[in-house]
Order: structure tokens, then C-alpha cells, then sequence
């Protein structure tokens, strides 16, 4: 028997909701693979994977079987106890990464605020109080929270808000100069996203990366990969760490780890977790039961050389079609990123339009997302079939025809 609910319409965001956001016009009510229906009936192709996050699409059969079997065994008992689904889950992102200590906690930010929380804790504790400086990237994002958008480098982000978070440097994204003359013994991590997501799907450069990690070796700093948006297979390895080949001393992960449940993680090693002892952070709802027996469920499935495979071969489908549309109607100046965590790069006679294509797809049924006001970008299911890539990719184009007034 379904429950019955009062009636609601996208009007009532306006007088309900704090306006922080601006959703859009239609309200999904229901979704299955990478489809999605909205109120009325509707039918849109899902390119935009909640953000990166349902990383298995909607109502995948293995997620939806994991979380209905737990609901009916054991919701919530706090930190003060652990619980099976956490264990379970730690023990597979040890045995899958170079991390061999694991906390579990809700969010992206809360992952990131307990990685530079640790960093700054392991300096204190090794080297003395003056060693707290945290060096990241130009245009990052780390999250919302006011230690995590100081350290983000974006200041719409973090301006207004009062006095922001101190001993925090940002330098120019893959430049490794810049990053070797801020560097200092001061220094206590150095923070970067393998791929930059929020500020226009940049992948950092090989040589950047191993220049990073040895820096942070010579300065006796942490080296922190935010692989929130890059993570959990979205780059075509479980982390996009992976295929660089360089290893951070802690790693924060969200988005795609839960598929749509909220659960996020920072990984770490057992020496550097060890300055984390009882007391010193926490969080009510991280390790959550029913979190992290959809998160196990998914990385069962994600985490296989079948899907991962599958990953790259989807990222050649869409950028070969998204240089074709680029070409054709002269909207893009070229398309980066790695697996399905896609930039399309507005040219220079579009740049600041973002906005247009995404409120364009979804007058053809379709949902992207933008990253920043000059680039369009896709973050879909890692198993959407090919099916709906080329029909979403038709819409697509269809919608820059449209703008493109061909």
C-alpha cells in the first residue's frame, strides 16, 4: 500500500526553501538506469549523474536490494558501537587502495574537512604549532564548510562570510613551479584534485602530480588527493590516483561511493591515522549501517575490470560525437577529462553561456550539468548503455542546434 502525499510543485521551492540554489524547472519524481521522469510524465536521458554521484544510474537492482535488505536489520547505533556493513566496507576500500585505515563519514566536505584536520594535526603533533600551512589549487573545490571552501580556491565560494580559515596558499592548477616556490617547512599538506571538477574537468599533468608528491617528501608535508568527483570509478580506475601512478598520504572520497546514498570516506594509512586518537574528531551519522551496505554493494560492482573497461571505452564514445557537435556548430574549443568525468570547453564566442546549454538539453530531454559559466559538462552513470549515450548525444545536439540558431 503507497503512502499518500500532499501535493507539490516546483513553485513551492520558492516558499519553502532557502534560495541557495536555482533547480530547475521540472521536478524528477522517478528513475530507472539513465532515464528519468519528471512530473508530468516526462522522459529525460540522465547525463548529469546526480553531480557524479549515481555512479551505478537510478534504482540500480544491487543497490536498491542492498539498502532494502538492511533497512530491515539495523538503521543507526552511533560511533560508540561499530557496526557489520562499516567493517565490511573499510576492509574493501583497504584492500582496493593504499590506504590501510579508513573514516566514514556523510559528505565531500566532511571527507576533506577531516583530511586537512589530519594533516594539520599530524604537524603539530611531529614538528611543532608553526607547522600548519596548507597549500591548494586555484579555482578547487574541496566543499562547502568554512574550513573546506578557505581551502578551496575559488573566493565567490568563500568571500562574505566573515574571517576565513588562516595559513591557507593557493597557487595556479598543474604549475609546478609556482607550487615548488610556496612550498616551504611551514608547509603541512599540499591538497589537489587529480582532476579538477567544479573548476572546468581539468586533469592534472603526470609530471605535476610526481613533482607534487616529491615536494611534500622533501618538505615533510601530506600530499591530499580530493578524488571526491574523480573517484570510485570515475575516471576508469577506482581512483583516478591509480592511473597516475602517484600515491597520496590521505585521500578524500563522496559522490560515487554511495550511488546516490549519502556516505563519504578519508583514507589513510595507519600511522598518520593513529594521530586521530579516540576524542579528537567524529561525526554522528558517519558509518551508518544502511550508507554503507549500498556503498559495499556498489564497489562489488564497480570495482570489476569489466565495468572499469567499460568506463573508457563510453568516455571515446562521447568525445568523439561531442568534437564532432563542437565542430560543426563552433561551440567548443576542444573536450577533456578522463573516463565519464567530461569537460566540453566553450569557444571563445560562447565563453560565459554555460547556463544556455544546459537550460537548452533540458527543453530536449536531456540532463547535463556545467562546470563554471564556459564549460558543459557530463558525469553519467559508469553503466549507461551505449544506447542511451548516442540518443542523449542526439538530443544534445539537437539542443545546440537550437542555441546555435543552425
Amino acid at each position: 500500500m503507497s503512502v499518500q502525499h500532499d501535493p507539490v510543485q516546483r513553485a513551492d521551492f520558492d516558499q519553502v526553501m532557502v534560495p541557495s540554489y536555482a533547480p530547475a524547472a521540472f521536478v524528477p519524481v522517478r528513475g530507472a538506469g539513465s532515464r528519468v521522469w519528471d512530473q508530468s510524465g516526462r522522459e529525460l536521458i540522465d547525463f548529469s549523474g546526480g553531480i557524479a554521484v549515481n555512479a551505478l544510474g537510478h534504482a540500480h537492482p544491487a543497490l536498491v536490494k542492498a539498502l532494502t535488505e538492511q533497512a530491515g536489520k539495523l538503521w543507526h547505533v552511533s560511533n560508540v558501537f561499530t557496526n557489520e556493513p562499516a567493517l565490511r566496507l573499510a576492509k574493501k576500500l583497504v584492500d582496493a587502495t593504499f590506504a590501510e585505515r579508513v573514516f566514514l563519514c556523510n559528505s565531500g566536505a566532511e571527507a576533506n574537512e577531516a583530511a586537512f584536520k589530519l594533516a594539520r594535526r599530524v604537524a603539530h603533533d611531529r614538528f611543532g604549532a608553526d607547522k600548519y600551512e596548507i597549500i591548494a589549487a586555484t579555482n578547487s573545490f574541496h566543499g562547502r564548510t568554512l574550513f573546506t571552501v578557505s581551502v578551496g580556491g575559488q573566493p565567490k565560494y568563500s568571500d562574505g562570510f566573515g574571517p576565513k580559515i588562516q595559513g591557507i596558499t593557493h597557487v595556479p592548477y598543474n604549475d609546478l613551479e609556482a607550487l615548488k616556490a610556496a612550498i616551504s617547512d611551514k608547509t603541512c599538506a599540499v591538497v589537489i584534485e587529480p582532476i579538477q571538477g567544479e573548476g572546468g574537468v581539468l586533469p592534472a599533468d603526470l609530471a605535476y602530480l610526481q613533482g607534487a608528491r616529491e615536494l611534500c617528501n622533501q618538505h615533510n608535508a601530506l600530499l591530499v588527493f580530493d578524488e571526491v568527483q574523480s573517484g570510485v570509478g570515475r575516471s576508469g580506475h577506482l581512483y583516478a590516483y591509480q592511473h597516475y601512478g602517484v600515491t597520496p598520504d590521505v585521500l578524500s572520497s563522496a559522490k560515487s561511493l554511495g550511488g546516490g546514498f549519502p556516505i563519504a570516506a578519508m583514507l589513510t594509512t595507519e600511522a598518520l591515522a593513529s594521530h586521530l586518537a579516540v576524542g579528537t574528531h567524529g561525526t554522528t551519522y558517519g558509518g551508518n549501517p544502511l550508507g554503507c551496505a549500498v556503498a559495499e554493494a556498489l564497489l562489488d560492482v564497480v570495482n570489476t575490470p569489466e565495468v572499469l573497461a567499460g568506463v573508457k571505452a563510453k568516455h571515446e564514445r562521447f568525445k568523439t560525437r561531442l568534437l564532432q557537435i563542437g565542430e560543426r556548430y563552433g561551440v567548443f574549443s576542444g573536450v577533456r577529462g578522463m573516463g565519464l568525468l567530461i569537460g566540453a570547453v566553450l569557444s571563445d564566442a560562447w565563453k560565459g553561456r554555460a547556463r544556455e546549454f544546459f537550460d537548452a538539453a533540458a527543453g530536449e530531454n536531456l540532463m547535463i550539468l556545467q562546470a563554471g559559466p564556459d564549460v558543459v559538462r557530463f558525469a553519467p552513470s559508469l553503466v549507461i548503455e551505449d544506447a542511451d549515450i548516442d540518443e542523449g548525444l542526439d538530443r544534445f545536439e539537437r539542443a545546440v542546434a537550437k542555441l546555435a540558431g543552425a
